[in-house]
C-alpha cells in the first residue's frame, strides 16, 4: 500500500485564521447553551469572542455558519488521496470514516452540540440540507473515480445516497446516546449495511 500523503504544514496566517474561528465557535456554541439560538446576536457572539462584527462576517457568512462549519472534509480528502487507489472501495470508505470519527469523538462536545442544534433549529435544518448535499457530491466523485462509472451513473449515485444518509444517521444514533456509543462503531456498522451496494460498484 502507498504511504499517506503528508499534510503541508500551515503558515502563520492559516493558524491565526483557524485560532480566530475556532474561538469565535467556542463563545457561540456557549452563547447558545445558555440562552438558546434564537436569542442570540451575532453581535453578542463577536464581543465574547473580542472581535467586530465585521471580522465575525468575514469569517462566518451567516449565524448559521458559526454553527455548521468544521475542519473534517480536509481530513476525509486527505485519507482518501492517501490511500493506495488500487485497494477495495469499501476499505477506502472504512479508512475515511474512521478519520473522520475520530476527529469527531475529539471534539466530542461541541459536535454534540452542532448536531442537537442541528436537528431542532429550523435555519439550521434547511442549511443542514445543502450541506448534505456537499457531502454527496464528493463521494459519487469518489465512487466514480474508483468505479470508472460515470458521475451520472444511476446505480453509482444510489449507492452513494444510500452512504450518506447511512452516515448520517449513525451520528444521530450518536448523539441520541449522548456521545456515550462509540461513533467509530456506528460508522462502521453502517459502511457494512450497505457494503453489497458498494462491491456491486
Amino acid at each position: 500500500m502507498s504511504p499517506p500523503t503528508t499534510r503541508p504544514a500551515l503558515g502563520l496566517r492559516e493558524r491565526k485564521k483557524i485560532k480566530l474561528r475556532r474561538s469565535a465557535q467556542r463563545e457561540a456554541f456557549r452563547l447558545f447553551a445558555a440562552q438558546g439560538y434564537e436569542d442570540t446576536t451575532v453581535e453578542q457572539i463577536a464581543d465574547a469572542a473580542d472581535i467586530s462584527t465585521s471580522t465575525f462576517y468575514r469569517y462566518f457568512p451567516t449565524k448559521e455558519d458559526v454553527v455548521l462549519y468544521d475542519e473534517y472534509d480536509p481530513i476525509v480528502e486527505h485519507t482518501v488521496t492517501g490511500r493506495d487507489p488500487d485497494e477495495p472501495l469499501v476499505e477506502t470508505i472504512r479508512a475515511a470514516v474512521a478519520a473522520l470519527a475520530t476527529a469527531v469523538e475529539a471534539d466530542r462536545d461541541q459536535a454534540l452540540e452542532r448536531l442537537k442544534l442541528t436537528a431542532t433549529v429550523p435555519a439550521l435544518q434547511a442549511r443542514q440540507g445543502s450541506e448534505g448535499r456537499k457531502a454527496l457530491e464528493f463521494f459519487i466523485g469518489l465512487f466514480s473515480a474508483r468505479s470508472g462509472r460515470a458521475t451520472d451513473d444511476y446505480q453509482l449515485r444510489v449507492t452513494a445516497a444510500a452512504f450518506t444518509a447511512a452516515q448520517l444517521e449513525a451520528a444521530r444514533r450518536w448523539a441520541d446516546t449522548g456521545g456515550t456509543a462509540s461513533l467509530g462503531g456506528l460508522m462502521d456498522d453502517a459502511v457494512t449495511f450497505i457494503e453489497p451496494l458498494i462491491a456491486a460498484l
